[in-house]
């Protein structure tokens, strides 16, 4: 492991610092969490930062979704576009920022997508198939949507 490999994998050490995880870990789970410290730590001087780290947050917690609800956890309640949105999101905090701290809660996340998207999108593909149709704004579409990738009102 050296910086050239590590560059051409598209990767590297950040901080030089190395997590060990195995196989069973929730990689989705991880970098989520990832997101709420990066959240935590920012000292909110700079916009991108400040408002940036939030969201990324929020969308990640969208992945992962183990938020209390009334028939348990749930694991994929985002669309797939918004990975596509979480990766244009790290883009605008990739090199917009007063410190590196924006810098490094944008990698995680992009390297998340770029080597585990597939995961993503069988998560998301997962939580359809459990709980039928397509996220709205507000809630959720019976399986009867034509297209569960275009945003529609109940109803129509």
């Amino acid at each position: 492991m050296d910086f050239d490999s590590l560059k051409d994998a598209q990767s590297g050490l950040g901080t030089a610092a190395v997590i060990v995880m195995d196989k069973s870990t929730d990689i989705v789970k991880m970098i989520a969490r990832f997101s709420q410290f990066y959240k935590h730590e920012s000292c909110g001087q700079c916009t991108p930062c400040r408002e940036g780290t939030g969201w990324l947050y929020k969308m990640m917690r969208r992945f992962e979704r183990v938020l209390p609800r009334p028939h348990g956890l749930m694991k994929g309640e985002a669309l797939p576009r918004e990975i596509d949105q979480l990766w244009e999101l790290t883009k605008e905090i990739e090199g917009h920022t007063i410190c590196a701290l924006g810098d490094a809660a944008a990698w995680p996340v992009q390297g998340l997508i770029r080597h585990f998207r597939p995961e993503m999108e069988k998560r998301i593909q997962g939580y359809r198939e459990k709980h039928g149709g397509s996220a709205l704004a507000g809630g959720w579409a019976p399986k009867t949507v034509t297209d569960p990738d275009k945003i529609t009102a109940p109803g129509m």
